[in-house]
């Protein structure tokens, strides 16, 4: 796991027939309750259709380890709002881990900027990154727009209704 070394704070997770959800927090959102983004992340692998009992990480952090991770692994000098890996093993995985769906991980201080500057809560700024996040590892790509572009951003209005700010332009 690219995460797997930090520090974690783990929210109790359902081990029945549910998708595991770990948070690795290094900045914790003011004002967002974590349970809310991990019923949202629960939602969204439901819909889209992800094995229940796989695992997704989301580490919350700041705009530095974004940069670090995005010019690492896409070759981006550059702070950017989410990103997302996923799971890419191929080695049988010991007793007791759970498969993988991949890691999300999210710049909490550009969140609150994003969300300041589109006139919305925060809540709904981590809420779309999230999704927007999830639906990559789902398979969905935006980066060339036309109908790819389309159907993502018709995905996470399904999900999240229509975010003020947010509207039809290309996401992230």
């Amino acid at each position: 796991m690219l995460l797997g070394k930090l520090p974690q704070f783990s929210l109790p997770v359902n081990f029945g027939m549910s998708h595991l959800i770990d948070f690795v927090v290094e900045i914790e959102p003011d004002s967002v309750p974590l349970v809310l983004l991990e019923d949202l992340a629960r939602r969204v692998m439901k819909g889209e259709g992800v094995a229940e009992g796989l695992l997704l990480t989301i580490l919350t952090t700041d705009d530095e380890t974004l940069q670090a991770l995005n010019n690492q692994f896409l070759g981006v000098d550059a702070p950017t709002d989410v990103l997302s890996f996923p799971e890419v093993t191929e080695v049988p995985l010991g007793e007791g881990i759970a498969p993988s769906l991949g890691e999300i991980a999210i710049s909490v201080p550009t969140a609150i900027r994003q969300a300041s500057e589109q006139g919305h809560p925060l809540e709904d700024e981590l809420s779309h990154l999230l999704t927007h996040g999830i639906l990559h590892l789902c398979g969905y790509e935006h980066e060339r727009g036309g109908k790819e572009a389309g159907r993502m951003r018709a995905r996470e209005e399904h999900y999240l209704g229509e975010i003020t700010g947010h509207g039809t332009s290309d996401p992230k």
